[in-house]
């Protein structure tokens, strides 16, 4: 409906320059001798030249309204984008370059408006350069506007003061807002869940669009497991929104000229200036090349496991048998596995073991122990078994 409205207003307009235009057709041409020819009254004739003009250019914004309209909002887009990336300074001298450039138009342009047809043209084409002039000027100069507003206490700011932080040095990458961007990755692997109920995350969940329109892709997808998985990442982030300890938004806009969710999370992070919160290991490898902060849920599983020492006790139910003669397995809590040289025999069984390596591998932690009471082989016999394990 309002689709409809706005393509009526285009219309109106383009026949308002219509009407324009008949106008100067009338002045243009020798009205009572082509009326004479025609056998018109002159009134009636230029009445008729002014109807045909209206209607003719209101029925081609008829049809350019559609291209007239993406056209717009593309451009609003890209304002948008733009705006939302310049620092409020470059957007004070920006604002106020402009409005000088405007003013002085508005003084030249009174010298051409009784130029006859081309005076308005000239008027506005003067207005639209001395006004871009005045904004990049504006940009450029910045520093020279604000010292005119330096009687103002909170506008009192030296440019080196802005550069650094109270500590001296120079500051990071700002988000005022304290957003958190979530990615697919993340919401479907639902620890977030828990570690938003433990208070560790401030500010405020930020959820894109994007995200959501492929979690729900992957709720409807023909494929069991698939389906599953984006169920259970709507189902986290209804949990989430339900927490009180943070609070949770959707970002509605998107990046309609990139395809990648990936790239335009990266994309988003970098105009609001914000971390992004995944567990996906090529997300988090783009992001830092591009300076955006990563705060990766593996990372920081990794960080909080349990430090286990060489010759410490555990107290661990071996679950299976283990890939050398006589090794049974176990497992932490936090999924480390324990390879227990000689424990074979305790299968099924809680027993307690004595650790005798850790060793930190890509994959994650991995701990060599023995039962308590057995003797402590060499390091040597312990990394021959590694190697055999793996």
């Amino acid at each position: 409906m309002i689709r409809r409205i706005i393509r009526g207003i285009i219309a109106l307009i383009f026949g308002s320059v219509g009407l324009y235009l008949g106008s100067i057709l009338i002045e243009v041409i020798n009205i009572e001798r082509l009326s004479t020819s025609i056998g018109l009254e002159v009134q009636l004739f230029r009445i008729c030249i002014y109807i045909f003009s209206f209607i003719l250019f209101g029925i081609i914004g008829f049809f350019v309204a559609p291209a007239c309209m993406r056209l717009f909002e593309g451009l609003f887009k890209w304002m948008e984008g733009t705006l939302t990336r310049m620092p409020a300074y470059d957007l004070i001298g920006g604002s106020i370059g402009a409005i000088i450039g405007l003013l002085i138009a508005r003084l030249l342009s009174s010298s051409f408006v009784d130029v006859p047809f081309i005076g308005p043209v000239l008027s506005g084409l003067i207005s639209i350069f001395l006004g871009c002039v005045g904004l990049v000027v504006g940009i450029k100069r910045k520093e020279d506007f604000m010292a005119l507003f330096n009687f103002i206490p909170r506008l009192k700011v030296d440019r080196t003061e802005r550069e650094k932080g109270k500590d001296g040095r120079p500051r990071g990458r700002q988000n005022p807002a304290g957003y958190k961007v979530l990615d697919t990755s993340v919401i479907i692997d639902g620890r977030i869940a828990d570690i938003v109920k433990t208070g560790f995350l401030d500010g405020i969940l930020l959820i894109p669009g994007f995200v959501l329109e492929e979690l729900r892709h992957i709720a409807d997808s023909s494929d069991m497991l698939k389906r599953n998985r984006g169920r259970r990442g709507l189902d986290i982030l209804n949990q989430i929104s339900k927490e009180a300890v943070i609070k949770v938004e959707i970002y509605e806009g998107d990046f309609e000229d990139i395809a990648e969710v990936d790239s335009k999370l990266v994309r988003l992070a970098n105009v609001l200036e914000a971390p992004i919160l995944t567990n996906d290991y090529n997300l988090n490898k783009v992001a830092e090349l591009q300076g955006i902060k990563v705060l990766n849920i593996n990372e920081l599983a990794n960080a909080i496991k349990p430090v286990v020492l060489p010759g410490e006790e555990m107290y661990v139910q071996v679950m299976k048998e283990g890939k050398e003669s006589g090794q049974g397995v176990a497992y932490l809590d936090d999924g480390t596995m324990v390879v227990i040289d000689g424990g074979r025999r305790f299968i099924g069984q809680h027993t307690a073991v004595l650790v005798t390596t850790v060793l930190q591998t890509a994959a994650g932690r991995m701990i060599f122990a023995k039962p308590k009471g057995m003797l402590e082989k060499s390091p040597e016999e312990f990394s021959h078994e590694f190697n055999a394990f793996g």
